[in-house]
């Protein structure tokens, strides 16, 4: 029997410590021998990243045993901080002295790298008997050194292989042994702008000479070595990131393989990101994006078939063995590692499903609406509940997600956290605006120089174009979204009158100290966003939301990270101090040992309770088993 109730009053099944576990982190995962390993975040342990393998009745075990953590602190986003030997050794990052450590069966870690507080390791592969990492070291200079190295098993020097640029990323060494190829960039350019492909010839292990592939006009990515040892990467000439071969015959120096009006490749935000993988028989296992992620198999001769990988969001490919490969991503209800057998055909390996039946999974309408900047793309997930439905006439209260980066993308994939919402008859509008990747190159740089316009007036649109079709009340739209995805959400509480409320997870504020107080990574991203420094200076007050305090008018919910070096505290605390001097309604949440992101698991569920508590709070509506949110 149905229960007619207010939309957000709902009860659901689906607790936020529920939604929490079935959104689990994986770091990676490997083939080893006939087993297969993976790494995983532990909220439950205060967020350390483990890696596991499977018991012969299915649980898992740590491979890892605390209190070691494998986290790479390269660029502060890390990625690739753990890689395996083809007999089974460990090799990872330590979270706590960033040294790379080996860890064999049954034994204890040694350490690999010596103790250098300055020096840091990510991006781990075990390539033709080789141990390759980046390296960087913060020393007195403005930007820390990088450089690409080869780490000795048996103790020795850490051999310095490439340098030179201000960010190197992705080696690739040659099966046999002979050639390492890499993707390297300059500030002000973010590798999703301009990069190069560069190939080195080595010489009984030194690099001797090396060359650049490709223009440096575009943004290449993934260097690999098909089975026939030719140098494979993704790049861009066409608009579309697409699998391409070097060909020395060809006036380009490299032609397309098996080209679409898709994306292989993306914001390379961490390190050890791949987008596909060589097979032995010669073809490829890539992802596709156009809004929503599919994985392929690209055969030998080029023909593309499809694979039932059920996931759609945030897909990469992790490993290949032989004809078989292991890919993570999001799907709906769950996030997970599969493996894809050569007939294209996937089997869950790890992933803890939300337990929720079909009957609670909204179904996802994509939708494409118009904006002052030409078309908006956005995933429409409307209240679902199959006890419950609303009173006649009454229309529901939205949260429109703004994601990231800027440079990231949704794929429309009802996740735990999003069914969190919608199972309480809370919609949920997922927008990628202007500067999302998986659209080509002319989407993502819709925002070149605009950010803080484009993206607020994306946003806007999007929310108002739901509103005119009469699928959300226009009286009861919130707003939220993380470090970039929260300097919109507060560009759009002043700048718009489209949202009722906003929340915001370690958002930006003023653009300025972003500029000047965030890490070396992203130290020259808003040349590109905005403008430089000091020419724009101008246009960085005009654009911040700490620039327009007097346009705060709504009900605001503010949570950061003490630990947070990508945008520190002292950025929400401003924005807390604006709201408190013109009396409007807000709560403030600091998270001790928390960074840019939330990891412990006490902390990921208070964030998301907290966030229905503030929705209840303002919108008018009950929200059963979750404690209320006091505003100031």
């Amino acid at each position: 029997m149905t229960t007619i109730s207010p939309y957000g009053s709902w009860i659901s099944p689906l607790s936020a410590a529920e939604a929490s576990a079935a959104a689990a982190r994986f770091d990676g995962a490997r083939y080893v021998g006939d087993e297969i390993w993976w790494g995983e975040s532990l909220p439950d342990e205060g967020g350390r990243t483990t890696v596991r393998r499977a018991a012969d009745d299915g649980t898992a075990i740590d491979v890892l045993p605390a209190p070691w953590s494998a986290r790479s602190r390269v660029h502060e986003y890390g990625g690739g901080s753990w890689t395996t030997s083809d007999d089974g050794r460990l090799f990872f990052v330590e979270k706590t002295d960033q040294r790379v450590w080996m860890l064999r069966p049954g034994g204890e870690p040694v350490a690999l790298t010596p103790v250098d507080d300055r020096a840091r390791h990510g991006g781990l592969r075990w390539q033709a008997g080789t141990l390759l990492a980046v390296r960087e070291v913060h020393d007195d200079s403005p930007v820390p050194r990088r450089s690409i190295v080869a780490i000795p098993l048996a103790g020795g020097e850490v051999r310095e292989l490439v340098t030179g640029s201000d960010f190197l990323a992705q080696p690739a060494l040659s099966p046999d042994g002979r050639r390492l190829a890499w993707v390297a960039w300059d500030h002000p350019d973010m590798p999703w702008d301009r990069t190069q492909v560069r190939v080195a010839e080595l010489d009984d292990g030194l690099v001797s000479t090396w060359r650049t592939v490709t223009s440096g006009a575009t943004a290449a990515l993934q260097p690999e070595w098909d089975a026939a040892c030719r140098l494979v990467f993704v790049d861009d000439p066409t608009g579309r990131w697409n699998l391409r071969r070097e060909d020395a015959a060809s006036p380009e120096g490299s032609v397309p393989v098996a080209p679409a009006d898709a994306d292989t490749g993306g914001g390379l935000w961490v390190l050890g990101v791949r987008w596909y993988a060589p097979l032995a028989d010669g073809g490829f296992v890539a992802v596709r994006t156009n809004g929503a992620d599919e994985v392929v198999r690209i055969g030998a001769d080029g023909v593309v078939a499809a694979t039932d990988v059920p996931a759609r969001s945030r897909v990469v490919v992790e490993d290949v063995a032989g004809s078989r490969a292991l890919v993570s991503g999001a799907g709906p209800g769950i996030t997970g590692i599969w493996e894809i057998a050569p007939d294209g055909r996937a089997r869950l390996v790890r992933g803890t499903p939300s337990g929720l039946g079909a009957e609670w999974i909204p179904p996802v309408r994509p939708l494409t609406v118009p904006g002052p900047h030409g078309g908006v793309h956005a995933y429409d997930h409307p209240p679902t509940s199959p006890d419950f439905a609303a009173p006649e006439g009454e229309l529901p209260p939205y949260l429109v997600l703004v994601h990231g980066g800027p440079t990231a993308h949704v794929g429309g994939v009802a996740d735990s956290r999003i069914t969190f919402f919608t199972s309480r008859g809370i919609g949920v509008l997922e927008v990628n605006y202007g500067g999302s990747t998986g659209y080509g190159r002319a989407y993502r740089e819709r925002l070149r120089g605009q950010w803080g316009v484009v993206d607020r007036d994306d946003v806007a649109a999007a929310a108002s174009g739901l509103a005119a079709e009469g699928r959300a009340d226009a009286a009861r739209i919130a707003i939220a979204g993380g470090s970039a995805g929260g300097w919109t959400v507060l560009a759009a509480l002043v700048g718009t009158d489209v949202f009722s409320a906003g929340i915001s997870r370690y958002g930006v504020g003023d653009a300025r100290l972003l500029a000047t107080d965030t890490h070396d990574f992203e130290a020259r991203y808003l040349d590109g966003l905005i403008g430089p420094l000091p020419e724009a200076e101008a246009l960085y007050l005009e654009r911040s939301p700490l620039g327009h305090t007097e346009g705060f008018r709504v009900p605001v919910l503010l949570l950061q990270g003490a630990d947070d070096a990508v945008v520190p505290p002292s950025q929400a605390e401003a924005i807390r101090d604006a709201l408190a001097a013109k009396g409007v309604p807000h709560a403030y949440v600091l998270y001790d040992g928390e960074g840019h992101g939330f990891r412990r698991a006490e902390n990921v569920i208070h964030a998301l309770e907290s966030e229905l508590a503030f929705l209840g709070e303002v919108f008018g509506f009950e929200t059963p088993g979750v404690p209320a949110i006091t505003l100031s």
